[in-house]
Order: C-alpha cells, then sequence, then structure tokens
C-alpha cells in the first residue's frame, strides 16, 4: 500500500517548512524511523524519520522548496492492501487541516523564510505582569482573528501594516510572510488604525530603506550589483539557515544600539582544576569537562546580581526574567545556531556541562527540537575556542546583551610587583544601550571575573 509522508509542524507556532534535503532517492529502500529528509523552518533545522517501511516511491516536493505543514512530500510503497497517511515524528495531532498534496508548492526567491532560531523567543513570551497593556490580535470585518505567525505580526509591527487589511493567501487564510511583505512594499494598509490602550512599538527605529527585511535586499540597496560582479567569480546562493542569520544579524544591529565592554580575568585557578579532573570526571559523569560550564555558571551568578542584563524590550517597557536560560552559540558546518539551557539558575555544574555538550551534540547531528532554542534570555558565544583572542558580537535579539569569551592562553602578567606566567582569558559583553548603562555592564563584568578567579564550587 501506499503510505503518505507530510511535512510535520515542527512547534506550534511553525506552519511551513522548506525541505533542504532529501537523504534518499525515488526507488531507494528505506526502514521505519531512518533519515528521510532534512527540513529547516523558522526555529531549527531537523532530520525527518520515514513514518514506514518500503521503497521511497514519488518525491513531490524537491529541494529548496517550502511547503506548508501537512503538505504530502513523498510517497512511500509498502506490503498490504489500502492507503493511508503517516505523519512524520514532530507533527501535532491538532495541526490544521492538510493541504492538498497538488497544491503548488510556495517557493520563496530571494525572501528569508525567517529570523535564526533565537530570533523567535519573542512568539512564546511569558505572561506579562497584569498592568502591562497588550496589543489586541488583529480581527477581520466579521470579527474573525487574523491567522498568522509570529514572524508575520512582527513584520506588520514594524510596518505599522493591519494585518486584518491584507488578504492571505495560506491556507485557511492565513496570512504568510511573501502576503505581508508584499503589502509593505506596495504600501497597502500602511496606517493601521489605532486602537485605545494599544502597546506601544516594539521598535522606533525606522524601517530599512529596502521596506522590507530580505538579506539580499538590504544588500542589494548597500551596494550596487555591478560593484559585486566582475574578473572570475562563483555564485553561491545563501541557505535558508544563512539567510535567516543574515535577516537576523541586520535586524539586531538596526534595532538595539550596541556598546562593547572588554575584562581580561585570570583563569589559572579552573584551568588547573579542569587539567587535574577532566579526566575522572568523564568517567564519572560520563560527559567530557570542558570550559563552557564554567563560564555559564559565572555568567549565571552575575545575571542573578544584576538582572536588568537578564531582559528584553518591549516599548517602552523592560522584561525582567525571572530564569536564566543561558542560549549557547554553537558553530555548525553550515552555519549558527543557539540552543538553550532552560534555568541554567537551577542546575549544579554537573547539570550545566550535562545539558550543554547534549544540546551542541543534537545541534550537529540536526536533532534539536523548536523549543530547545526559544526563550533564550541571555547568550554567550565562544570565539576563543577557534583561536580568537575576543570578539564583539551582536546581540542575539530579544536578549538585550551577549557575552564573548576569548582564547585561554598563557601570557605574562604583574602580580604583587612581580611577573608572572598565568592563564589569562578576554571576555567582551555587547550590551543594548537603550537598557544596559556601561556602569552595570562593567559591575556585571566583575562579577564574572570575581567568581572565575575565586572558584569555590565542586564540580562532582
Amino acid at each position: 500500500m501506499a503510505v503518505d509522508v507530510i511535512m510535520p509542524q515542527m512547534g506550534e507556532s511553525i506552519f511551513e517548512g522548506t525541505i533542504t534535503k532529501w537523504l534518499k532517492k525515488a526507488g531507494d529502500k528505506i526502514e521505519r524511523d531512518e533519515p528521510l529528509f532534512e527540513i529547516s523552518t523558522d526555529k531549527v533545522d531537523a532530520e525527518i524519520p520515514s513514518p514506514s517501511a518500503g521503497v521511497l516511491k514519488e518525491i513531490k516536493v524537491n529541494e529548496g522548496q517550502t511547503v506548508p505543514i501537512q503538505t504530502v512530500v513523498a510517497v512511500i510503497e509498502t506490503d498490504g492492501a489500502g492507503a493511508q497517511s503517516a505523519a512524520p515524528a514532530g507533527t501535532k495531532s491538532d495541526a490544521p487541516p492538510a493541504a492538498a498534496s497538488g497544491a503548488k508548492p510556495n517557493v520563496p526567491a530571494n525572501v528569508p523564510a525567517g529570523a535564526p532560531p533565537a530570533a523567535k523567543a519573542e512568539g512564546a513570551k511569558p505572561t506579562p505582569p497584569k498592568d502591562t497593556v497588550q496589543q489586541k490580535p488583529a480581527v477581520t470585518a466579521s470579527g474573525e482573528k487574523v491567522r498568522s505567525s509570529p514572524l508575520v505580526r512582527r513584520i506588520a509591527r514594524e510596518h505599522d501594516v493591519d494585518l486584518s487589511q491584507v488578504p492571505g493567501s495560506g491556507a485557511g487564510g492565513r496570512v504568510s510572510k511573501s502576503d505581508i511583505l508584499a503589502a509593505v512594499e506596495g504600501g497597502a494598509s500602511s496606517a493601521a488604525p489605532s486602537r485605545a490602550g494599544s502597546a506601544p512599538s516594539r521598535s522606533s527605529a525606522p524601517p530599512p530603506a529596502s521596506g522590507g527585511a530580505s538579506a539580499s535586499a538590504v544588500l542589494e540597496n548597500a551596494v550596487p550589483r555591478e560593484k559585486m560582479y566582475f574578473g572570475h567569480y562563483e555564485v553561491q546562493p545563501m541557505s535558508v539557515m544563512r539567510q535567516r542569520i543574515a535577516e537576523h544579524m541586520v535586524l539586531s544591529k538596526r534595532v538595539s544600539p550596541h556598546v562593547y565592554s572588554v575584562d581580561e580575568v585570570n583563569v589559572s585557578g579552573i584551568a588547573a582544576l579542569r587539567a587535574k579532573m577532566k579526566n575522572k570526571f568523564e568517567e564519572t559523569s560520563g560527559t567530557k569537562l570542558t570550559f563552557m560550564p564554567f563560564f555559564v555558571r559565572a555568567a549565571v551568578e552575575a545575571l542573578r546580581a544584576f538582572p536588568t542584563v537578564n531582559s528584553s524590550v518591549d516599548g517602552t517597557n523592560i522584561v525582567l526574567h525571572k530564569e536564566c536560560n543561558i542560549g549557547v552559540a554553537v558553530a555548525l558546518d553550515w552555519g549558527l545556531i543557539v540552543p538553550v539551557i532552560k534555568n541554567a539558575e537551577e542546575k549544579n555544574f554537573l547539570g550545566l556541562a550535562r545539558a550543554m555538550n547534549d544540546l551542541a551534540e543534537r545541534a550537529r547531528t540536526k536533532k534539536l527540537k523548536p523549543e530547545e532554542v526559544a526563550e533564550g534570555t541571555f547568550a554567550i558565544t565562544n570565539p576563543g575556542v577557534f583561536g580568537g583572542l575576543f570578539g564583539l558580537p551582536v546581540i542575539n535579539q530579544p536578549n538585550v546583551a551577549i557575552l564573548g569569551l576569548g582564547t585561554i592562553e598563557k601570557r605574562p602578567v604583574v602580580i604583587d610587583d612581580a611577573i608572572a606566567i598565568r592563564s589569562m582569558v578576554y571576555l567582551t559583553l555587547s550590551y543594548d544601550h537603550r537598557v544596559v548603562d556601561g556602569a552595570v555592564a562593567h559591575q556585571f563584568m566583575g562579577k564574572i571575573k570575581h567568581t572565575l578567579e575565586n572558584w569555590t564550587e565542586e564540580i562532582l
């Protein structure tokens, strides 16, 4: 019998996915739960397993195409009679009705499918205080709520577009990203009707000159096309992930006024502790002992002492997060992703080490779940692992700060009026000056430095 393979819903706020790679070709035999294809969504890249064993009879959606969830992307021929549909792992049982398999796929041109993983944390915000006024959802003339994704609603807010006036081309009249970008470029409904008591805009910064959020549009406006193509060259289209990273970085630099602070820390103590304990740590816990848990623990202590750094901006409101959800940037061969350690303040050193190693491994093997790259409140990136002395990272929206770690190396330093050799590291803090002032930033860095240079916590 024939079994339909459908595009799964990888999270409650995700309504489409892009097939980035087929791991099997038509005619190949495949086992149940064997990886069948790779997808990229607004939140995460993932491998999708086969729902059944058999032969891959037909591939209906090609690599690079974006289709709504529940779209039939392939057909597997199995033994038996009759026909049925099977959803790969990750499909929600309450997903919208299946799209017709013959529907024309929604193939984006130069428009990225959305912001990178960490940018979507605003789509699942904690409930704000009762005295905070919320923006009412858009409704149609008949009183029905306009169906749209968090990305679409964000673009509508930034460009002051009334979603109720934008015709939706998606399933059930859903307003898609292409719909809202078309409305922005065409100037349709550019002045959304004011609502009494509505919340202030999330960003007072002017929209980009292109009028849209496309990374390619920003680049085209920045550099004339004839300046790019000359001599001998090769053109490589951006991957879906690279488009999202480009969009997210441009957005962050446009929204947040970046300021940077640099400090130098003597980590000779934790370097000696790690050298002494790393073999025993791995034998006892089953996980490797790296330097990252030390820095995460120090960052958590600093965030608890200076909660302003553990916040987000909502118009003229500062959202102070009670949990310390630490995003740790992981470099991949095909881009960058920021999985999040939830409630890091509740974990001991071993718990942090296990969580980090597990998330990093699953990020590299495309096993992360959408919720594992969302709701970060602070981020750490480690260019030092590649030998960088230090870096000045871009803030991971909607956070207001990100910590950069330089390489750990032995340098001559002055201690008690004598020159000594110590293991030293440069730390950098990029912070949003709308919320964090220089005094708070340097106090925050001072807390991290004190924790690292006076380490007392047991690691086992």
